[in-house]
């Protein structure tokens, strides 16, 4: 397949980077409640004249959302990427190490614990950041478990199905807690996995900003050992690298990215599989050098479009994100399977 020439690669970074800030501003504009564009514009500009629910309904609801919609976008594409280069794996995806099942396992036991927060009479801020701060922690430690145990392990198929076994075996667990957990906490518990953006407080947008940087940096300065690994563990030892040292680093990217994420905004499936993909094909490079700028722009763009579709402008209903995920990654999917099979 013939490839872009870097004059083209310019060409589609300028657009995919006009495509994002253009849903960005459609999310800000548009949404369930149905607000005049000049009164957005007014909020936006500080006018004083503007009706106080819209301005805050503006600046303290909708571009926070906008912003988490791109830091969730753009953590799951990156992280998706850097799990089928580690694993050449078309088809693994950030929670492909268990980190999602931890994320979800941390939930379960706070709220299944509600009862005691309530009980004790635990501060607010506590109850509203515990949900968020309960699945970064499990997130974190199944990561950490995952690294100490890839030090020992060389192959990466015997990691990803270790992986495996550690998110069965988590979701094993939550089974059991949704089992014996009240209808109130298994409800709060459903809504969480069915992954939202609304519910991010401007303290909890700061965390993940910080997170998603921190794992987007080691995946930036981890270009290089992508390039590298891609072709396979033999020859990355053969030319000198240290496996076990750029692997770690990819992981602890990976999860930072799905575990912050994870953690405040719930699983949420599909982007991360789909969208290196579709930066593949559109680049049709396989230079990470290339492919990580890609799939930010294009994993920003998607999820702003979802958020956008999520809660159609007029619409009295907001869909869960996961759903609207599934119906847009699927197809993405199915097309990767027959390509490959037709290969």
């Amino acid at each position: 397949m013939e490839r872009h020439t870097p004059r083209k690669y310019t060409f589609l970074f300028i657009v995919l980077f006009l495509l994002a800030s253009i849903l960005f501003l459609a999310d800000i504009f548009f949404g369930s409640l149905t607000i005049p564009v000049r009164d957005v514009w007014a909020a936006l500009n500080g006018d004083a004249a503007v009706p106080h629910a819209v301005e805050q309904i503006i600046l303290y609801f909708r571009i926070p959302k906008a912003i988490v919609a791109v830091l969730v976008g753009v953590s799951l594409a990156i992280s998706g990427l850097q799990m089928q280069t580690v694993f050449r794996n078309p088809l693994a995806d950030p929670y492909v190490l268990g980190i999602s099942s931890g994320a979800g396992l941390g939930v379960a036991l706070f709220v299944l614990g509600m009862g005691f927060w309530s009980a004790t009479g635990a501060a607010v801020w506590i109850k509203n950041f515990g949900v968020a701060a309960a699945g970064w922690a499990g997130a974190m430690i199944i990561l950490g478990f995952i690294l100490v145990v890839s030090v020992r392990l060389r192959n990466t198929m015997t990691i990803l199905i270790f992986g495996i076994m550690i998110g069965g075996a988590a979701s094993a667990v939550i089974g059991l807690l949704q089992y014996v957990s009240a209808a109130s906490a298994l409800k709060t518990y459903v809504l969480w996995t069915m992954g939202s953006f609304s519910n991010v407080s401007p303290p909890q947008l700061s965390l993940l900003t910080l997170s998603v940087l921190a794992g987007l940096l080691l995946a930036i300065l981890s270009a290089k050992n992508l390039n590298v690994l891609q072709a396979g563990d033999t020859y990355a030892q053969s030319i000198g690298m240290n496996v076990r040292r750029a692997r770690s680093m990819i992981f602890i990217s990976a999860g930072l990215l799905t575990g912050s994420v994870t953690a405040f905004c719930g699983p949420i499936g599909f982007i991360g599989i789909a969208v290196p993909h579709v930066a593949r094909m559109l680049f049709r490079n396989a230079n990470h050098g290339v492919l990580i700028p890609a799939s930010i722009l294009i994993g920003a763009c998607t999820m702003l479009l979802c958020d956008i579709l999520s809660q159609w402008p007029g619409s009295e209903h907001v869909l869960p994100i996961n759903t609207i995920t599934a119906l847009m990654g699927i197809p993405v999917i199915l097309l990767i399977i027959f390509r490959n099979q037709n290969g």
